[in-house]
């Protein structure tokens, strides 16, 4: 079984093959038991069909982080998925509903490092300590903590994409990460990247999550617009997912959804 010990050192991912035939998924659990289905739902991330993509894209996020709850087997799809983010083939696209960001599968993936990455932030570990749960007291997300600054560099690496649709979804992506004091030190490159493609985007998430970090960090978010009228639109109709860099709210309006 793949030592998530022996990965977390920098320049160290895996090759995706080697993370699914070294890791011992069947004694690792997802939402619903043993994970030992979650292979064939990595794999099918790249199939050729559409709509099999979409349908593992949805695997992942609602068996293998259902309700962004942290699992044992997150932390080795998490290193599978952010070796497979060079294969061309993550530039196919995927459907869309309602609640979707738009972007293609590269875009996605990168979406779901960064809901993984925003459970295991100090103000994750504050808030689960304040209910009786630190992370440190739970191995699915000391195991996550681990392999941070591999996902940072993979998500790091996409923040000057020419899509921009995968270009912001990696900036976001790279903030919570941000939080691990090993990649701490790339804050001052991501600064005008936050500032200037995230503050400007179309997606009023985006913009949002550009303040947030901005004035997490100290930084000028001065000039950024959030939410023009925060009654058009209510997060209470959006899925729970919707705000991963607000652990624990659960109320406020917003002013659209994504389309």
């Amino acid at each position: 079984m793949t030592d998530v010990h022996e990965l977390s050192s920098p320049g160290a991912l895996p090759d995706p093959q080697e993370t699914l035939t070294r890791t011992n998924w069947a004694e690792l659990n997802h939402a619903y038991g043993p994970a030992e289905d979650v292979p064939k739902m990595l794999v099918a991330l790249l199939d050729a069909n559409q709509a099999v993509r979409t349908k593992a894209l949805a695997d992942i996020h609602h068996v293998v982080h259902h309700q962004n709850t942290l699992y044992e087997a997150t932390a080795p799809t998490a290193l599978y998925v952010a070796a497979i983010l060079s294969d061309p083939r993550t530039t196919c696209s995927v459907d869309k509903d309602r609640w979707s960001f738009p972007g293609n599968m590269r875009a996605e993936l990168l979406g779901w490092i960064n809901s993984v990455a925003n459970d295991v932030t100090e103000v994750a570990n504050t808030i689960g300590s304040e209910h009786g749960f630190p992370l440190d007291d739970y191995p699915p997300a000391v195991a996550v903590r681990e392999i941070r600054p591999l996902l940072f560099s993979a998500a790091f690496a996409y923040t000057d994409d020419n899509d921009h649709h995968v270009r912001e979804a990696a900036i976001a992506a790279c903030i919570p990460l941000l939080n691990d004091a090993r990649v701490r030190h790339h804050q001052g490159t991501l600064t005008p990247l936050v500032r200037q493609v995230l503050g400007s985007s179309e997606m009023w998430q985006h913009r949002e999550r550009a303040i947030d970090a901005l004035d997490s960090w100290g930084e000028d978010s001065s000039g950024l617009e959030g939410q023009r009228n925060p009654f058009l639109f209510c997060d209470s109709d959006l899925p729970p997912d919707a705000f991963p860099w607000r652990t624990g709210s659960s109320t406020g309006c917003s002013e659209e959804p994504p389309f």
